[in-house]
């Protein structure tokens, strides 16, 4: 797996890639990818939201912490966030893309006046739309770079980091609130 980070070149071995943390970002998400097709065709991740209670819906760990509505809506926003850049940089836009802050942004949402079942809606609308561009993709476009925050990455690397990030709070959930 390669990673172009700033101002240096990051080449990881598997080695490497298990030593990740969330903390390391996008290429943290990208390494829990083996199979981009499959993950993001797999619907157990919506099988797994289909399946709560609207008391686990509302469940937060701790004070302070997201709702799995929160968890959920958040999922959403970065996969649209994330699918922009992808639009962007397989069209070979070249602009430094921002980040964003993920606390800003579900601080000032409607998640926890939704109900469980529009979150996975607009979850799934999401994703088709992320998977109607993916197959719009040319292998040369998935091999295009483009730089978003701090990190220089291939198209596909970004579409990796994109459901890479959905299953890390799937495992969040499963850690911290379905257990």
């Amino acid at each position: 797996m390669y990673f172009v980070c700033e101002k240096y070149k990051l080449e990881l071995n598997d080695n490497q890639i298990m030593a990740l943390t969330v903390s390391d970002g996008f290429p943290y998400y990208a390494s829990l990818v083996k199979n981009l097709d499959q993950a993001f065709h797999s619907e157990k991740n919506f099988n797994l939201f289909s399946g709560l209670t609207s008391e686990q819906w509302s469940y937060a760990y701790a004070p302070e912490k997201w709702t799995i509505k929160q968890i959920v809506g958040h999922i959403t926003d970065h996969e649209r966030i994330m699918s922009y850049r992808i639009l962007r940089f397989s069209r070979k836009d070249s602009t430094s893309l921002p980040g964003y802050d993920q606390d800003l942004m579900v601080n000032n949402s409607r998640f926890n006046d939704l109900s469980g079942g529009d979150l996975l809606e607009d979850l799934q609308n999401v994703r088709k739309a992320t998977l109607s561009l993916m197959k719009s993709l040319s292998p040369e476009q998935l091999q295009l770079t483009g730089k978003a925050w701090k990190y220089e990455l291939t198209v596909e690397d970004f579409l990796k980091a994109t459901i890479g990030h959905e299953l890390h709070h799937i495992n969040v959930l499963h850690e911290r609130y379905l257990k």
